[in-house]
């Protein structure tokens, strides 16, 4: 726990630094590596919207209970630029259980209905 000059804690100052690279299916994927988006639940319409969806992690964050979340921008978004800006609307986050990676040489495209069949 970090306190700051008068003693408080601040719940928002960073003690811990993110890993700089995350295992799924056996496979190593750091930033900038490519993923399949596949929510576990239809939580909201951009699951849905953003199922088998290909994205670039953007960033790996580590939550205060050590959970990991994956930032990624849609290979497709025209606001892509915005996302790698991390600026709102642009960015999305999943947790590793959410996503699977893109292997190099691997068509991108999206393959609807592919992961709900267990094809993708």
């Amino acid at each position: 726990m970090k306190e700051n000059w008068n003693g408080n804690w601040n719940p928002f100052e960073e003690t811990k630094t993110p890993p700089e690279s995350i295992r799924i299916f056996g496979i190593e994927l750091r930033v900038g590596d490519r993923i399949r988006i596949c929510p576990k639940k239809n939580a909201d319409i951009m699951d849905i919207a953003l199922r088998g969806k290909v994205a670039v992690i953007e960033a790996i964050e580590q939550d205060f209970d050590d959970q990991i979340q994956l930032a990624v921008v849609l290979d497709d978004d025209p606001g892509r630029d915005f996302g790698m800006m991390r600026q709102p609307g642009h960015r999305f986050f999943f947790s590793t259980e959410e996503v699977e990676p893109v292997l190099k040489g691997e068509p991108a495209a999206e393959i609807e209905g592919e992961i709900e069949r267990g094809r993708a």
